[in-house]
């Protein structure tokens, strides 16, 4: 069962970090844009001489609106009026008896004037001549408090902006490590299967690419699988089909001779009845092979019927008839048989098709100057049978297709048992082996019975 786990960098990690990191820049930059503009209406906007530079643009704008409209000093209602529209301005003005009167835009903070003048606060007296005499006039200028809310709502975009930038990067770098990934992706879904997918990172991208790319490799390799197991077939086939209609066609003549004669020359009866049995012979080792091929490429379980069995009874009963066939073919034979007594469990039919299959690989590879050993052993609950011979020097001897080899070891795998072979080339052995339960008060002894 698969376990789930979490991934130590995964997305939702990174963008809570990603949002902490772009929330943390945006209040170091308000605070720092803050500071940085308050300083700069301080030391700049406020300096000696922009404040009096504005107080003359003031003066100057007020002198022509009192000459232009013949305004009188005590025409309260005129010069508030041109007040409220120069917002952030306050106006005192002093006529011949000191006496003064206060004028203010409706969006400027004013101190009120409580006892005598404050030139620190409104700086010097400047006459102006109104309709009516010359007045004396103090000018303050308010708007630094503008200032200082353009400068709060700057600082305050310059932080929006950094953290919106931050997160539309982030955005942006995810957004196309996807878009890649997309991209990776419709180019090997259309059949190229030969370019990797891939996206750096150990977050869930990151896995899904990995994931995909083993998916692609699992695609090729089983097409490679199934491209050889049907040029394999392809050529089985047409092998197989040639090599049946020769011994077929050769059966079929001998047969219709046979059919022909009239049975009274019996030694010519026996010639063509004797040739068309070698040749079913023939297409009998040829089906044979046909089913080794389809046992092997076969995806289809194979029907065992799996029965408890002596295993000393049936491992004897088997080798007892190998050593029977290869000494018919002029091989000679030693056989080594263990101690102990158990139970196996296997289809002994398929059985005796893997040990069959040994000896026709011993009667086409082996020497006959040298014994074939045959060693059975009980040993760490399996029951093994090993085969081994000395490998023929002829060079005429028909190269070996391991078809058979690979049979064996599907049947022995079935049957929940296991198929090894070692080959260095002058020697050959197989070994099968099968789970063994032993049997009360029969332990194997560490030596073998000879």
């Amino acid at each position: 069962m698969t376990e789930k786990f979490k991934l130590p960098h995964s997305l939702t990690t990174k963008m809570l970090c990603v949002s902490l990191l772009s929330l943390l820049t945006a209040v170091l930059l308000y605070i720092i844009a803050g500071e940085l503009g308050c300083l700069l209406v301080e030391k700049v906007y406020m300096s000696e001489e922009n404040v009096s530079q504005r107080k003359a643009e003031i003066y100057s704008r007020l002198n022509s609106y009192v000459s232009e409209n013949g305004i009188s000093g005590k025409d309260t209602k005129a010069i508030s009026l041109w007040t409220r529209e120069n917002d952030y301005v306050t106006i005192l003005l002093y006529d011949s008896g000191n006496k003064h009167r206060r004028f203010s835009g409706d969006k400027a903070v004013v101190p009120e004037l409580n006892g005598e003048y404050d030139d620190s606060k409104y700086g010097n007296l400047y006459p102006m001549r109104f309709s009516d005499g010359v007045y004396l006039v103090a000018i303050l200028d308010s708007s630094e408090a503008r200032e200082y809310v353009v400068a709060d709502f700057s600082a305050m975009a310059i932080a929006a902006g950094s953290m919106i930038l931050i997160l539309l990067l982030s955005m942006n770098r995810l957004t196309k490590r996807i878009i890649a990934l997309s991209r990776a992706a419709t180019v090997v879904s259309s059949g190229n299967l030969e370019m990797s997918i891939s996206a750096p990172g150990n977050d869930e991208i990151g896995s899904l690419a990995r994931a995909m790319d083993d998916m692609r490799q699992s695609v090729i390799e089983q097409m490679s699988s199934e491209s050889r197991a049907w040029q394999a077939n392809n050529e089985l086939i047409t092998a197989i089909s040639h090599d049946i209609r020769t011994p077929m066609t050769s059966m079929i003549g001998y047969l219709g001779l046979l059919c022909e004669s009239d049975f009274s020359d019996t030694e010519r009866c026996r010639q063509f009845s004797s040739a068309a049995y070698g040749k079913a012979m023939d297409l009998k080792s040829l089906t044979d092979e046909l089913f080794k091929y389809f046992l092997v490429y076969g995806s289809a379980e194979l029907k065992l019927d799996m029965e408890s069995y002596d295993g000393r009874l049936l491992l004897e009963q088997l080798v007892s008839e190998a050593e029977f066939t290869l000494s018919e073919k002029g091989f000679c034979t030693q056989r080594i048989e263990f101690s102990g007594e158990c139970s196996i469990m296997a289809d002994p039919l398929y059985l005796k098709r893997v040990v069959d299959n040994l000896v026709s690989n011993v009667m086409k590879y082996g020497d006959k100057a040298r014994q074939v050993m045959m060693i059975s052993e009980l040993k760490n609950g399996y029951l093994s049978l090993c085969i081994s011979n000395a490998i023929t020097r002829d060079l005429d001897r028909v190269e070996s297709t391991k078809i058979g080899l690979r049979t064996c070891k599907r049947i022995m795998e079935q049957m929940h048992g296991d198929f090894s072979i070692e080959n260095d080339g002058e020697h050959f052995a197989a070994e099968l082996r099968l789970p063994a339960e032993l049997r009360e008060g029969k332990a194997p002894s560490t030596e073998p019975d000879r």
